[in-house]
């Protein structure tokens, strides 16, 4: 549902905040646990099991976003949206109906008719919201008893495993009902933002389209179950995306952004900051557009903290994923690796979600409580190059049968292990520049006639399956080609990060003394969750890049009417076009 933006003040603050918010938490609250009480009480198909588990959690989200391109706005809105998760669990904490594929486990002709919606009254009405649970825990109820017959059905056919592990763990409930914060929004300081930083792109006509967004997100979440938790949380998260694309002379496609993330409006940069980053945005997109292509290329190369952070989440961070390391459709990188030495022994990993905020830049992994209601917790998971052990939902595995607070989801998916914000620490740290005289030493021991430095990333992907090669990519945005007699830089294009994980892990060498911080949105199973990589420069003695795919396009053929100098209104002059690129 929609609903008009306020600006009669400079800074809106939603209003439930000053009617109440904390009764209106309490009456929600109070509804899905009488509701969860009659359904674990009375929901019983005759003859069949009844439910031994059920958790209720609701996802209210309010979004404010202007956004806009050639330094005007093109979109102001709000939006308000709740969302109803529902987990019913057959059988016994020892084997239920979770886990498995769907398409395994029903026959199309099985499928409901009808499927009951998924959200929330916006009005806070008990009566509405209990209705509205009632229909969905009758729908995954019936769903949930058809999965587990058939689960046990399967395993008549299946050699016994030597030794099984349970579905789901069994947890101490948490109670914790957080205060209300309020949610504030300057849609005058957005706007501002939005015209002012587009407008810097004009003077620029050869970087052909632009897009800045401001939002503000506020998510509080409504969490009870059947084991007696209960919990009220909420986060904020205050963003800034800047993004702009041109062509290279050749009719490559070129992108560059910027991204900034805050947990208070507040602690975004100032607006004068972020037209400097923008202007420097606009420098590397310019000299992109001349920048050499380089051929496919295994050596040494140099990745900026930021690189570092994405490589580290891609290639290890997801196969320390617990869901993971039971699923025999994963490759399961780790299994049974636990105490056994898997990075090199300088290096460290932890996974810390109770980090709000490192070196005064907010994490955006950041939460108190995972979607399965079990309190954050720091999870060591690498030391001195030694696995300790994986991310855990209270799904299970084999050496790990308790969570760790990492069960994670995008609205009312169901959870999985997920990382939060992923740290890599070193003990084998040098100061940059003497970084980059062991990178020019490492490519004359090769023989090689480069280096590279990889200074920014767009983000990266991995194959953690069995069906394909155990591989990742990473998507670079500056690339300097460093000459191995000179020491001289040079920016090029036209490559990606590839490789297989351990192999490359295996060969990083040695670390810078200053960690950056990486923040974005993971995509996998559970949907998009926010996170964090912080980690510092780091040399690998052998990376290998591709050629990237490059489609050999025209810009527009007329220049932008909006780079054009227009007459003032009754001059009558002729509009003259801006210099050629």
């Amino acid at each position: 549902m929609k609903t008009p933006l306020l600006t009669v003040a400079l800074v809106v603050a939603v209003p439930a905040f000053a009617l109440g918010e904390e009764d209106v938490r309490a009456r929600l609250l109070g509804a899905m646990e009488s509701e969860l009480a009659r359904s674990i009480e009375k929901l019983q198909l005759k003859e069949y099991e009844a439910p031994y588990f059920i958790a209720y959690q609701i996802k209210d989200e309010q979004v404010r976003q202007v956004s806009g391109r050639y330094g005007a706005v093109f979109s102001d809105h709000a939006l308000r949206d709740r969302r109803l998760g529902v987990d019913v669990r057959v059988g016994s904490y020892e084997l239920d109906n979770s886990g498995g594929d769907p398409l395994e486990l029903f026959d199309l002709a099985e499928l409901n008719s009808y499927e009951v919606r998924k959200d929330a009254p916006l009005d806070d009405d008990p009566r509405a919201l209990r209705n509205a649970l009632w229909l969905v825990t009758d729908e995954k109820y019936k769903a949930a008893l058809a999965a587990y017959l058939k689960k046990k059905g399967k395993r008549v056919y299946e050699v016994d495993a030597e030794e099984r592990t349970a579905s789901f763990s069994r947890e101490k409930p948490s109670r914790f009902v957080q205060p209300p914060e309020p949610f504030t929004w300057d849609s005058q300081r957005a706007g501002r933002t939005v015209r002012e930083v587009g407008e810097l792109f004009k003077r620029h006509p050869e970087v052909f389209d632009s897009d800045v967004k401001v939002e503000a997100r506020k998510e509080v979440r409504y969490f009870a179950s059947s084991e007696g938790g209960a919990l009220v949380t909420e986060a904020t998260r205050y963003a800034v995306h800047v993004q702009a694309v041109t062509r290279a002379v050749d009719g490559q496609l070129l992108e560059n952004s910027r991204d900034y993330y805050a947990s208070t409006e507040a602690g975004l940069p100032k607006l004068e900051e972020i037209k400097r980053e923008t202007a420097q945005m606009i420098s590397e997109l310019r000299a992109l557009r001349t920048a050499p292509v380089i051929d496919p290329y295994t050596g040494p190369a140099i990745l900026a903290p930021r690189a570092a952070g994405v490589l580290f989440h891609e290639v290890v961070g997801h196969r320390l994923e617990g869901d993971r390391q039971e699923n025999d459709k994963e490759g399961r990188t780790f299994k049974g690796q636990v105490g056994g030495q898997v990075l090199p022994a300088f290096l460290s990993i932890v996974d810390d979600p109770t980090l709000g905020a490192l070196g005064g830049r907010s994490l955006n992994g950041f939460y108190r409580y995972d979607d399965e209601g079990v309190p954050a917790q720091r999870v060591e998971l690498v030391r001195d190059g030694k696995l300790q052990g994986f991310l855990m939902s209270r799904k299970p595995v084999k050496g790990s049968a308790g969570s760790n607070g990492h069960g994670r989801a995008q609205a009312n998916r169901p959870p999985m292990s997920r990382m939060a914000n992923l740290v890599v620490e070193s003990t084998r740290q040098v100061g940059y520049d003497k970084l980059k005289r062991m990178l020019v030493e490492e490519a004359r021991r090769q023989k090689k006639p480069y280096a590279l430095i990889i200074e920014d990333i767009a983000g990266g992907n991995t194959n953690t399956s069995t069906y394909g090669y155990q591989a990742f990519k990473g998507i670079p945005r500056l690339v300097y080609r460093v000459d191995a007699k000179t020491g001289r830089e040079e920016l090029v294009r036209g490559v990606e990060m590839v490789g297989t994980p351990l192999t490359t892990i295996n060969k990083v060498t040695a670390t810078g003394d200053a960690p950056g911080v990486f923040n974005g949105f993971c995509g996998a199973e559970s949907g998009y969750v926010p996170v964090s990589a912080v980690a510092p420069a780091m040399l690998i003695a052998e990376l290998e890049l591709q050629r990237s795919a490059r489609a050999n396009e025209r810009p527009p053929l007329l220049p932008s009417p909006w780079a054009v100098e227009e007459p003032e209104p009754g001059e009558g002059k002729a509009a003259v076009p801006a210099k050629a690129p």
